[in-house]
């Protein structure tokens, strides 16, 4: 039975309204704003019918309120003094309608049931928007291995919880796209989905995007700026590259995890927040802690469900599948109909280590295709790099990964023109590519 709250200063109209309705509707009363504000606090209400002229604030003030605490709850006004003015006055504020008193009862009721359904319809249409959402998410994690299949049943499992989420896996390999998934599925999929790449940003400039500042908080602050816990509250706020923090900011992080507030720069008072956190790295965070450079309490803050996705040539069951999407992907995108890959431009890239994972998969198939002169992908269109690095599919004992990679880094710097196209080669992000250039101290190249 839905529930309807009657606010009207006259006593004789608000139990004259109640019994009208009450049997049909369960009946809450309240004498003026303040006191319908506190029962809308206090209680589920699926419709409002309030006076426009009450002591104090008037209806067209409660409207409003409801609208910013209350949005989507349907608010029908009434009035002993109607004029085209008040009316055109509230619906532009929102209200579902305005009728004017004395009050016909079997119209009221005719309006009360056509705001109910238009409430119920909104509200099934807003699920399966969100329903769709998610599985559209969950579409394009792109694969049938046993691997993938483990990663999107995690994902169902977490999604509907308030689980703060530490997903784990190489660059490339889709992490962004499993955070979505999750916020998609999530009962805060209506909210705010706010990513912040941690590892492009300065420490100081990041505890500003991060928290928000003050004005006059430091240079050029000239006024105040919300951070990304703010912009995301009653959604999912989502640090990629979380393992580049600093130590400092880690230590102010987790105190926002503690406290669900935040600090701006160059203010001492807390805003409070409401935030599901989801966090993604592509190191060992666990022996990165070991190692002293990421705070072991702060790791099992974020740690509370680990998701781990795998390098693209531990799921080589996967590359057929992939292929095919990024094709269908981009034939309109690109105005091409290519049908497919032939076996032998397929056997090329099955036997290649694929070091820029999923990412550098899909870039490469759209460079094939914008250049490809047939209906299907040969071997002439497959990059000269993947061609001639094909054979380091399987890197042997006495030749470790960390080496090859540096390897297939010096030649990208080497052949390519710029930073910036060696990245593109590699199928990895600039920044990536730099962070790497420094871990193996390929700078003079």
């Amino acid at each position: 039975m839905s529930t309807l709250l009657i606010v009207d200063d006259d006593k004789a109209t608000r139990d004259g309204l109640a019994l009208a309705l009450r049997g049909t509707y369960t009946v809450l009363m309240a004498a003026d704003a303040d006191a319908a504000l506190a029962t809308l606090t206090s209680h589920e209400v699926d419709l409002v019918l309030t006076d426009l002229r009450m002591p104090g604030r008037d209806g067209l003030s409660l409207l409003r309120d409801i609208a910013m605490s209350h949005p989507g709850l349907p608010v029908i006004l009434l009035s002993a003094y109607g004029s085209v003015e008040s009316a055109v006055e509230a619906m532009k504020d929102g209200a579902y309608d305005f009728l004017t008193k004395p009050i016909n009862l079997d119209h009221l009721e005719l309006v009360v049931r056509r705001a109910l359904r238009q409430k119920t319809l909104e509200r099934q249409n807003a699920s399966l928007r969100t329903q769709l959402a998610g599985q559209s998410a969950l579409d394009r994690l792109i694969g049938s291995s046993d691997a993938m299949l483990r990663v999107r049943e995690r994902i169902a499992q977490v999604a509907p919880t308030p689980a703060t989420v530490l997903i784990q896996g190489p660059s490339g390999t889709g992490k962004e796209l499993v955070a979505r998934a999750i916020h998609a599925l999530s009962p805060r999929a209506e909210k705010p989905f706010v990513a912040v790449h941690c590892a492009a940003l300065t420490p100081s400039l990041l505890e500003s995007e991060l928290f928000g500042h003050v004005k006059g908080a430091f240079t050029g602050a000239t006024e105040n700026r919300k951070g990304r816990f703010e912009l995301a509250d009653g959604g999912t706020l989502f640090l990629d590259e979380i393992s580049e923090i600093d130590l400092a900011t880690q230590v102010k992080l987790l105190r926002v995890l503690e406290t669900r507030t935040v600090e701006p720069v160059g203010s001492a008072t807390p805003v409070p927040v409401n935030i599901r956190l989801v966090a993604a790295t592509n190191r060992d965070l666990r022996a990165w802690t070991t190692e002293g450079k990421f705070r072991e309490d702060l790791y099992f803050r974020l740690n509370v469900v680990d998701i781990n996705l795998p390098p693209l040539r531990e799921r080589q069951g996967d590359l057929p599948i992939l292929c095919d999407a990024f094709v269908r992907e981009f034939n309109p995108l690109l105005g091409r109909q290519i049908l497919g890959l032939t076996p032998e431009a397929f056997d090329l890239l099955a036997r290649y280590p694929w070091p820029g994972n999923v990412r550098e998969l899909r870039n490469t198939i759209e460079r094939m295709m914008v250049l490809a002169t047939g209906d299907r992908l040969g071997v002439g269109d497959v990059p000269a790099n993947i061609r001639e690095g094909g054979t380091e599919a399987r890197p042997s004992a006495d030749a470790p990964r960390e080496s090859s990679e540096a390897e297939r880094i010096r030649k990208a710097l080497t052949e390519c023109s710029s930073r910036k196209a060696a990245a593109e080669r590699l199928g990895i992000p600039l920044r990536t590519l730099y962070r790497r250039i420094k871990t193996y101290g390929l700078e003079d190249v």
